[in-house]
C-alpha cells in the first residue's frame, strides 16, 4: 500500500482547533495528515506540522483539489498555492475531490493535468477521491491504473460499498475509509458495543478495526488527545470472522455525504 493505514483528518477544523487536533495526532504516534483545499485549513496543518517535533520527512500528507481549479491552467497553480500554505516543496498525494459530472468535468484531461503535477515534482503521488467505478475506469484509461495511488470514498460499516471496493482493489488502487464513524452514528449500534465489549473497546474502535481488516486506510478526526491516541489502539484489534460477518450485515446504504452537484451516480 502507498497510502498509510491510519491518518489524522482534517475536515471541519479550523483555526487554533485543527493546530491543537494535528500536533496532539502526531504527538501520538500519527504520521498521516489529510487536509483539502475547500477545508480552508491548509495553512493551520502546515503551522501545526512546522511547530511539531516530527521533521516532515517522517509524514505522509495528503490534500484536495478543489473544483474550482480543476481548469488545465488552474490546476497547478491552485497546487502550488497549497504547498506554500503547507510549508512543503511537495505533498505525498494529491486527490481530485470530487468528480462533479454535472459540471461537466473533463476527466481525462484533469487526470492529465494531475499527473504532470506529479511530473513536476509538487506532489509524490495522484489519486482521487469520491468516484465511481465508471469515473475511476475513465481515470484509469487517461493516465494509466499504475499512476492512481487510491480513490478516498465514504465508506463505514452502515455503507459498505463492496462493488465499488471490490474494484478498487482489482486495479490495486489504494481505499482511504472516510466518514468511517457515520458522523459519530455507528457509535450507538447495539453490535458494535457487543463486539467491542469482547474485546474491551469502543464501538469506534470497532468500526475503524474492520475498515482496516477490510484492508482500508483510515483518517478519523479527533479534537480530543484521548480519543486520539484510543482510534490508534484500533490497529491492535483482530475480528475474527463471526464478528466481521456480523458488521457485513449491518450495510444499509446509509450514506452521510452526497452533495447534488459534485457527487458522481453511486453504484
Amino acid at each position: 500500500m502507498i497510502v498509510p493505514k491510519f491518518g489524522i483528518g482534517t475536515f471541519r477544523l479550523t483555526g487554533q482547533t485543527v493546530i491543537d487536533s494535528v500536533k496532539n495526532a502526531l504527538d501520538a504516534g500519527y504520521r498521516a495528515v489529510d487536509t483539502a483545499q475547500i477545508y480552508g485549513n491548509e495553512a493551520e496543518v502546515g503551522q501545526a506540522i512546522a511547530e511539531s517535533a516530527v521533521p516532515r520527512s517522517e509524514l505522509f500528507l495528503t490534500t484536495k483539489i478543489w473544483v474550482d481549479h480543476y481548469a488545465a491552467d488552474k490546476l497547478i497553480p491552485s497546487l502550488k498555492e497549497s504547498l506554500n500554505k503547507l510549508r512543503t516543496e511537495a505533498v505525498d498525494l494529491t486527490l481530485i475531490h470530487w468528480p462533479a459530472p454535472k459540471m461537466a468535468v473533463d476527466i481525462p484531461v484533469l487526470m492529465q493535468t494531475l499527473l504532470e503535477a506529479k511530473k513536476q515534482g509538487l506532489t509524490q503521488h495522484i489519486g482521487i477521491s469520491n468516484f465511481n467505478i465508471a469515473l475511476t475506469q475513465q481515470a484509469i484509461d487517461s493516465i494509466g491504473a499504475e499512476h492512481i495511488a487510491a480513490n478516498q470514498i465514504e465508506l463505514s460499516p452502515y455503507l459498505q460499498n463492496e462493488k465499488l471496493a471490490s474494484y478498487l482493489k482489482a486495479q490495486n488502487i489504494d481505499i482511504t475509509s472516510y466518514m468511517t464513524l457515520a458522523y459519530g452514528k455507528v457509535l450507538n449500534d447495539p453490535l458494535l458495543n457487543e463486539i467491542a465489549g469482547h474485546h474491551q473497546a469502543s464501538a469506534a474502535q470497532i468500526a475503524l478495526a474492520w475498515a482496516l481488516q477490510k484492508g482500508y486506510s483510515v483518517i478519523p478526526s479527533s479534537t480530543q488527545h484521548e480519543h486520539l491516541q484510543a482510534n490508534l489502539k484500533a490497529q491492535d484489534i483482530q475480528l475474527n470472522a463471526d464478528e466481521m460477518q456480523a458488521i457485513a450485515a449491518l450495510e444499509r446504504n446509509g450514506r452521510e455525504v452526497n452533495p447534488e452537484n459534485l457527487a458522481p451516480e453511486w453504484d
